[in-house]
């Protein structure tokens, strides 16, 4: 069967059509996706305005009928942390419901933390032994760490990239004195967390899902995109401690110059890398594999399990 997952995130709304049936892995077939940055788009009262409802609206239709056009059995629509912590988030739901059809399940951070966990228990296997999975997007970072498809912890902290980027780092380049702050920062919310997992031992292996990751290895060195989903990547904390310093330097426009560094997500970037460098800090982790794999395959792993067997 065709498969849509319309993924309503802090920084895009994303359809990824895939053909998919149980106890196969999921090949894409489609993707359309639109910037719409909603985490940056919350008013002093943490509503999203009228703009930002009337854009959300009209890019679910369209992601809506790119779906239909695409021969999509199913859509399996859900939003994350943006529409989540809105304070007008059940007047959102309601008009996205009332103008498209689309009833929007809005995912708590731990189960997006559990569902990126199964997306990247099943990429890399029960051989990858206990796992430690981090994920960075434009509201939230999620954590999850385990043996089993479901994780032993999962916490979602306040830390994503467009998040911090609109409330913590105002300039263009910012103020080292905020860059400062802000690292500060990153790493007391992480550190707290820090007992959860601990208490699992040691992980065997640490991966890490989105699109923030992916940039960075790639400032690192690791292989474009156009090289395939089976190349190995890595991102090392070095990397990053050599990374952060320069891109603070940078400008939004600097930065969207670097390779692999898209222009939405240029301005992001910086606070992407703070938190990815210390979360690795404070984990004590030197090196990553980034995970193809993340909350969207996460999703559809779900529902294929929930699929009769006959």
């Amino acid at each position: 069967m065709r498969l849509g997952v319309l993924d309503v995130g802090s920084n895009t709304v994303h359809l990824l059509a895939v053909d998919a049936h149980r106890g196969a892995r999921p090949l894409p077939a489609h993707s359309h996706k639109a910037e719409l940055r909603l985490a940056e788009l919350l008013d002093a009262d943490g509503a999203i305005g009228p703009e930002g409802v009337d854009r959300l609206v009209a890019t679910v239709a369209d992601a809506l009928q790119a779906a239909e056009d695409k021969g999509c059995e199913d859509v399996l629509p859900f939003a994350t942390s943006a529409v989540r912590e809105a304070s007008n988030a059940d007047q959102v739901l309601g008009r996205v419901k009332s103008e498209t059809g689309v009833d929007l399940e809005v995912l708590t951070g731990e189960e997006e933390a559990r569902l990126t966990f199964l997306a990247a228990r099943r990429w890399f296997g029960w051989s990858s032994g206990k796992l430690l999975v981090l994920d960075i997007g434009g509201g939230s970072l999620e954590i999850a760490y385990g043996m089993d498809e479901e994780p032993d912890a999962a916490v979602s902290l306040p830390l994503g990239a467009g998040r911090l980027t609109a409330g913590r780092l105002p300039g263009d380049p910012p103020d080292p004195i905020d860059v400062k702050a802000l690292r500060r920062h990153v790493r007391a919310e992480i550190a707290r967390t820090v007992g959860e997992f601990s208490r699992f031992g040691t992980p065997d292996h640490v991966v890490a899902t989105s699109k923030t990751f992916k940039q960075l290895a790639r400032l690192g060195g690791a292989a474009r995109s156009a090289e395939g989903l089976y190349v190995q990547r890595e991102l090392s904390r070095a990397s990053l401690e050599e990374w952060v310093p320069k891109l603070a330097g940078m400008n939004a426009l600097q930065r969207a110059a670097l390779p692999g560094v898209s222009e939405g997500r240029s301005s992001q970037l910086l606070a992407g890398a703070l938190v990815a460098e210390g979360a690795m800090d404070v984990f004590g982790v030197d090196t990553l594999e980034i995970c193809p794999w993340a909350l969207r395959e996460g999703i559809i792993l779900r529902r294929l399990d929930q699929l009769p067997t006959t």
